[in-house]
């Protein structure tokens, strides 16, 4: 076992990163190559190979290559739908494609999917059969292990949680649908929640720290305004923190999780408020034992989607 080898790759709009993998779940080596979205379909396969090229030059023992992308994806077929943040793919065979190239087992599927496998197989979930994962970032991602096995649900579309409503008269999401978590809690929510506040009033460092431009504040922004003791940052955080217990409460509620798992760049933020999280969610959840499903920080982090790709094959 231990000379198998995996090679995990993360596709995004703009990067490929890709990585090898050991079968304890060691992230050996990994590079960064540029992703051609806005091309052919052949050139963002390119893109792609050319990661997988330069990863696994000089090494033995490959068994198998795990892809992460943006969805819409079928992961039963390996076939990529039509993301919008790769827009040279529509119905692209990118496992079948790449099979040719590499042969060994190739699987695709998307990234929070695959970032909870490699938690509970690997990481901060290691040892629990049933894991509910979020990613937050920019938005928001989950990912759900039942008995040690990923769901995805009739068509593979299922663990879609980060499009769960909590407030029917909330803002619109990017789906569509009022209210939805990442709409409310992601990186990118938060900051747009500071905006709004500066432009109808609120007194902030975070206009000091963006240059003097309200427009460029992010959620980075926040989270460096909150260190430095600036009291609407913990305001807004202190919102959110409520807003994602009210959401992982109804995770609870309805999957009933060995343990939660969190992950992306915004984790960071609410890292701080985990013990206030959990105090909260498990007062709102109706499930009497929710106070004992642990909430933990991502083993992996920034490398969820190396991680996740090799787990899929691992």
């Amino acid at each position: 076992m231990a000379d198998l080898l995996y090679a995990g790759v993360d596709v995004g709009g703009t990067k490929v990163a890709a990585g090898l993998v050991d079968a304890s779940g060691r992230i050996l080596s990994q590079i960064r190559v540029p992703m051609i979205s806005h091309s052919s379909p052949e050139a963002g396969l390119k893109a792609v190979l050319n990661a997988l090229d330069q990863i696994t030059a000089g090494s033995s023992g490959l068994v198998g290559i795990g892809i992460c992308s943006p969805g819409p994806l079928d992961p039963f077929a390996g076939i990529i739908l039509n993301p919008p943040n790769l827009p040279c793919w529509r119905n692209f065979p990118l496992a079948e494609s790449v099979q040719k190239v590499y042969p060994v087992k190739v699987k695709v599927d998307n990234d929070a999917n695959a970032a909870a496998l490699a938690e509970a197989r690997w990481g901060a979930a290691r040892g629990y059969k049933n894991v509910f994962y979020a990613t937050i970032g920019t938005g928001i991602g989950t990912g759900i292990v039942f008995d040690g096995k990923m769901f995805h649900g009739r068509t593979g579309a299922g663990a879609e949680g980060g499009h769960v409503s909590i407030d029917y008269k909330g803002p619109v999401c990017g789906c569509g649908k009022p209210g939805c978590i990442e709409v409310l809690a992601s990186g990118n929510a938060i900051a747009r929640r500071a905006r709004e506040g500066i432009a109808a009033g609120a007194k902030s460092t975070m206009v000091a720290i963006a240059g003097g431009n309200v427009d460029a504040i992010r959620g980075e922004t926040v989270g460096k305004a909150f260190l430095a003791g600036d009291p609407f940052a913990k305001q807004l955080i202190i919102e959110t923190i409520e807003m994602l217990a009210l959401w992982l409460a109804n995770m609870i509620d309805l999957l009933d999780p060995e343990v939660i798992v969190i992950g992306g760049g915004a984790a960071m933020l609410y890292q701080p408020f985990y013990d206030q999280l959990h105090e909260r969610t498990s007062q709102l959840a109706v499930n009497p034992r929710a106070n004992q499903v642990p909430l933990r920080s991502s083993h992996y982090g920034a490398h969820s989607g190396i991680a996740g790709g090799a787990a899929l094959c691992a």
